[in-house]
């Protein structure tokens, strides 16, 4: 990156969110040090002699959020060409502290169930299935349908407010088709469990439903905060894996299935060698 006195600042963009063909808002290191209308090379050689996989961006602007607006030289198809040959997958820290990405975290860090660009990270309770662990659920005679919303970095922000209720959750954009809709409310009608594999689609189920619990077809954004004292609506059952503390995540198990019995499970995980983070041990949680 130059900035406007001329002064050439190595920086990281970790893209969070396309607003336009040409545009992303992105979480940046160092973020202060940047200012409207500097310009920023990405895939630029040290000594500027190749501009092979070069990509410049200028900044529109700085949100109080920490999120920084970028307006690419490229857009539309171009732009994602450009992006996949100068950028990296985004690794989550624990991961990308030890080593740097490679040609099997595409396979890896990726669910089954992925069909659309989007999220900032892998919802990641549905890396645990596999298509022998579907057939078998099928076998079961248990249905599964899909719904989809892009993972935003706001999801994992640890909470610093004091108040809970002072904490503010980025929105994230999702969509619950007709079909699924309609599917869901079915197994409900006919005695059977909804169960949400994942935070994120419990998330935004309960976005989806309304106050008598009819999941009704949605396509928006939601900044659903979900903790302790919350009604659900929509989810019976939750797979999940273990979160930090203090995290959203770690209040929304809380909120389903009881705080007592989640401090019990952790402390239990803990003791006994539990895996966290991504690439950990899932559980089954029944609501409260």
């Amino acid at each position: 990156m130059r900035d406007r006195d001329g002064l050439t600042v190595p920086v990281e963009a970790t893209l969070h969110q396309r607003t336009a063909p040409d545009r992303w808002t992105a979480f940046m290191k160092p973020g202060k040090r940047l200012k409207p209308d500097d310009r920023v090379m990405f895939g630029k050689t040290a000594d500027g002699a190749c501009l092979v996989g070069r990509l410049d961006a200028r900044v529109v602007d700085k949100g109080e959020d920490g999120l920084i607006t970028l307006a690419f030289d490229l857009a539309g198809p171009a732009l994602d060409d450009a992006i996949r040959e100068a950028g990296v997958m985004p690794l989550p820290p624990y991961i990308a502290a030890k080593r740097p990405e490679d040609d099997q975290d595409r396979i890896d860090y990726q669910t089954l169930f992925a069909r659309h660009d989007g999220s900032v990270a892998a919802p990641t309770a549905g890396l645990h299935f596999t298509p022998e662990l579907m057939a078998a659920l099928a076998a079961r005679g248990v249905s599964t349908h899909a719904v989809t919303l892009h993972v935003g970095a706001g999801t994992f922000l640890p909470v610093k407010a004091d108040n809970v209720a002072d904490h503010r959750m980025h929105a994230e954009t999702g969509e619950v088709s007709p079909e699924s809709a309609a599917a869901l409310n079915a197994v409900r009608a006919a005695g059977g469990r909804i169960v949400c594999v994942g935070t994120t689609s419990l998330r935004l189920l309960e976005s989806a439903a309304d106050e008598d619990g009819v999941i009704r077809p949605y396509s928006d954004a939601t900044a659903i905060f979900i903790t302790p004292g919350y009604r659900f609506r929509a989810a019976d059952v939750l797979m999940t894996n273990f979160h930090l503390p203090r995290s959203t995540l770690f209040m929304l198990v809380s909120a389903f299935a009881g705080t007592e019995t989640m401090k019990a499970a952790y402390a239990h995980a803990v003791d006994t060698g539990y895996r966290f983070y991504s690439y950990g041990d899932g559980s089954l949680l029944f609501r409260a």
